[in-house]
């Protein structure tokens, strides 16, 4: 079972019996009222991250004194919804064995094949950029950082906050873009593949799981300058060591070039409130700020949607990224 497909599993007080794999984000000794302690881990997979609360007088408890965050468990119990969020009284805690943790690790069969797939969209993209200088510069990224691209994170909240997150986040751009491109073709093709894929590359230090784990843990480049910054910074380093002696006749300039490509990763975010120090101020720039906007936020829509319970009505919780109670979409036209 994954984290997400248990809170599937006990939706409306169903109580599953089952176990989880995860690894321990944080693990946190506490006191309740009584001042009785217990300790509150943060345990996170593939697809999301689950608390759970060992109590002293629960078996789970003296084994939490024996892990450590990065550890690696099976977690198993009857797993219902608590007044806390899922839990499972007298849950147990066992440690993987290596080769369970690389499995846990790359995923099924299924999954590495799905996430190969959509590493090859962004892949022949970049091949399809007539642009030699593009070209070449999203080919570099790919050498140097595709490994950790493809593990990155696209946030640490809100959309796409897991490991892979970003690759997937990405991809939907980009299939997006592709298909938008034909009713505007006056849009810069090769300038909106590069944006599209360079937009959030600073997360590769923002967000970013260790390679054997799913964790998103603090990193110091991270946390001073921020992954607008970070991107804005990579691309000037990768540039700089591109071969630039035979494009000095090649239109538009290079340093035009250049300069489009940073203002896409400068302005996505679309609003100065929102962290962007400049707003779109070209066609591709405005269009992959709303490209990058549709793709978040119907992730929040999904994910509102899978953590909630919806009323009679059809009206879940409040959620906060979307600043609304989220309806039930109407299903799709059949013929019974």
């Amino acid at each position: 079972m994954t984290i997400l497909s248990l809170r599937d599993a006990t939706r409306d007080g169903a109580i599953f019996f089952g176990s989880i794999e995860a690894q321990i984000e944080k693990i946190t000794l506490k006191e309740t009222t009584a001042r009785k302690p217990f300790y509150e881990l943060v345990l996170r997979d593939a697809t999301e991250s689950l608390v759970l609360r060992a109590w002293s007088d629960k078996p789970a408890f003296s084994i939490c004194q024996q892990v450590n965050i990065g550890t690696f468990v099976k977690v198993s119990g009857n797993f219902t919804h608590g007044p806390f969020g899922i839990d499972a009284p007298g849950w147990n805690l066992e440690l993987l064995s290596a080769e369970e943790i690389t499995l846990l690790v790359e995923g099924s069969q299924e999954e590495q094949r799905a996430h190969h797939a959509a590493y090859q969209v962004l892949l022949d993209a970049v091949q399809s950029i007539l642009d030699p200088r593009l070209h070449l510069l999203c080919e570099t990224f790919f050498k140097q950082y595709g490994m950790r691209f493809q593990r990155a994170a696209a946030a640490r909240s809100n959309h796409h906050a897991r490991r892979g997150g970003l690759l997937a986040h990405t991809v939907r751009m980009m299939q997006s873009f592709l298909a938008l491109h034909p009713v505007y073709p006056e849009l810069n093709r090769d300038l909106m593949i590069a944006g599209i894929l360079f937009h959030d590359c600073g997360k590769l230090w923002e967000t970013c799981p260790p390679a054997q784990g799913f964790g998103i843990t603090s990193d110091l480049r991270g946390e001073l300058m921020g992954h607008l910054s970070i991107g804005i910074e990579l691309v000037n380093a990768l540039w700089r060591d591109l071969p630039k002696e035979t494009w000095g006749t090649l239109q538009p300039p290079c340093e035009e070039v250049r300069l489009h490509l940073l203002h896409l990763i400068a302005s996505h975010h679309g609003e100065l409130e929102y962290g962007s120090p400049i707003l779109p101020k070209t066609p591709e720039a405005m269009t992959l700020h709303l490209i990058d906007n549709l793709d978040a936020r119907l992730e929040m829509f999904q994910e509102a949607y899978q953590h909630g319970t919806a009323t009679e009505l059809g009206i879940f919780e409040w959620s906060r990224p979307l600043a609304v109670a989220p309806a039930t979409p109407l299903t799709k036209y059949s013929v019974l």
